[in-house]
């Protein structure tokens, strides 16, 4: 799946974030996530980036503390280039989920040589198993991280951990704002 676009919106009557993923090929996924799931992690993923960003080449940080500051310039270098002003495109042509948003019971990560992100995202729920794989680059990492956060704060959630940085931002205006990449 080649990403085009995320968001990540909070739906107060769900009491859930929902994660909308875009691709070049016009397909949409929904996928609900619940508070208990974010808390467990948006940690995971916070760490994770740090160690996808110390894995390029050049980057040498033999500690924690570096590979965190490695990571935060990339952060800030990546918050000066993405744009967080297109609106999230709501016109699919596809919905390989389907309409009703997948609900995340599980979910495994893992990282990937070329420096990449696997998320294997399952829905355990029903009769049948609906699972979603994605792969992010660290760029989108970040860019979901951020709008995961936005949208934490937006929720009054106060997960802790989940909203480091961005805490002392206001929630994102605009719900539908997403990451067109």
């Amino acid at each position: 799946m080649s990403i085009h676009q995320l968001s990540v919106t909070y739906d107060e009557q769900q009491d859930r974030l929902l994660l909308r993923i875009n691709t070049q090929s016009a397909e949409e996924y929904r996928i609900w996530l619940t508070r208990r799931l974010t808390q467990r992690l948006m940690p995971i993923v916070e760490k994770t980036v740090i160690q996808l960003e110390s894995m390029q080449a050049g980057v040498v940080a033999t500690d924690e503390t570096g590979r965190k500051i490695v990571a935060e310039l990339r952060r800030d270098a990546f918050m000066q280039k993405a744009d967080f002003q297109t609106p999230f495109s709501p016109q699919p042509q596809t919905l390989p989920l389907g309409e009703v948003p997948m609900l995340v019971t599980d979910a495994q990560l893992s990282l990937l040589p070329q420096r990449e992100l696997r998320m294997l995202l399952q829905d355990k729920t029903g009769a049948q198993l609906r699972q979603c794989q994605i792969q992010l680059p660290a760029h989108l990492v970040h860019g979901l991280l951020h709008l995961t956060q936005q949208a934490i704060l937006h929720a009054g959630w106060n997960l802790a951990g989940a909203a480091t940085s961005e805490q002392a931002e206001p929630p994102s205006p605009a719900p539908a704002a997403g990451y067109a990449h």
